[in-house]
């Protein structure tokens, strides 16, 4: 038996394992807070967080997509929560159903605002450029005011794309994070848990299953969909939003929760730092199989749809 962190108190986290599988954790998670604060002076540009790859596919369809994908998590999310109540969120699972929602919610607000927003500002911004040639051409305008306003309207168009940019940078946090947890979310359920423990004590009901599938599901709809980037230095997000997870794990156990709602998590067996090593080392090919799911939709897709997939160079 396991001894329990609140019945033993402070005696449980003085062990040896403690500080090691602390280490396991803290490590990788640094390096990827440094690489997330340098990635957040790099700006994405507005069209690839709403834009197709699709030529003959209007952007209004990613967004319903985004928008009917962001319903259908949340619904799944409240029934979850209805049934088991919301000590569900002890699960990394529901931790990465939540994250997913967060993407398609952020999704839909961007796709919306690059769906129509542009086209207006596109409008307005070429009704006032006659207005001004046709007030130049009547006061005779000297070239040196004409290109005056020609670099004011640049600084106004790059700050208003730094805007969008910081709005798209959580986005992509949220996408590149959200797919590699998805990946280890699915992989452990469906290849770990359900062959080695379904029985009596554990039942794969509808909604469960569904949890466990429509997260990736929706996102592999939307990569083949959309215009992100899938950059292998986005691992960094992964890896901080699991350790993220382990530090709140901790963080209650230390509280006032005495059971781990994965036995792995265990710190009082000798077999910890293998466990802990063991759940760090398995982020790297979960997020490797979705990048490598992107690079053959960009590789595959313009042979198949030569005349429709819209080729990156």
């Amino acid at each position: 038996m396991f001894e329990s962190p609140v019945e033993e108190g402070w005696r449980y986290w003085v062990r040896w394992q403690v500080p090691v599988c602390g280490l396991i954790i803290a490590i990788p998670c640094v390096f990827a807070l440094k690489f997330i604060r340098k990635s957040m002076t790099k700006p994405l540009l507005l069209s690839d967080l709403w834009s197709t790859h699709w030529r003959h596919l209007s952007p209004l369809w990613l967004l319903l997509y985004r928008a009917f994908a962001f319903v259908c998590c949340v619904q799944l999310l409240y029934e979850i929560v209805a049934l088991h109540g919301p000590f569900v969120f002890f699960f990394y699972t529901q931790w990465t159903m939540a994250l997913v929602a967060i993407y398609f919610a952020l999704g839909t607000v961007v796709s919306a605002y690059g769906y129509w927003c542009p086209s207006r500002k596109t409008r307005s911004k070429t009704e006032e450029d006659v207005k001004l040639m046709e007030k130049d051409l009547k006061k005779n305008v000297d070239i040196v005011k004409e290109d005056t306003i020609k670099v004011q309207n640049e600084c106004a168009q790059q700050e208003f794309q730094e805007k969008a940019g910081c709005l798209g940078t959580l986005m992509q946090m949220a996408y590149l994070a959200a797919a590699g947890a998805s990946v280890l979310t699915d992989v452990v359920f469906w290849c770990l848990l359900v062959p080695f423990l379904l029985g009596e004590n554990f039942q794969v009901s509808l909604l469960i299953g569904s949890i466990h599938a429509l997260n990736a599901v929706f996102l592999l709809g939307d990569t083949a969909l959309n215009s992100l980037s899938f950059p292998f230095g986005g691992f960094a997000y992964f890896v901080a939003f699991g350790g993220l997870y382990v530090i709140f794990q901790w963080t209650v156990h230390a509280c006032c929760v005495n059971w781990w709602p994965y036995p792995f998590f265990e710190l009082s067996t000798p077999w910890a730092p293998l466990w802990y090593l063991g759940l760090a080392v398995i982020h790297i090919p979960c997020y490797g199989i979705y990048a490598l799911i992107v690079k053959a939709k960009y590789s595959l897709l313009p042979r198949l749809f030569p005349h429709a997939f819209v080729k990156s160079f």
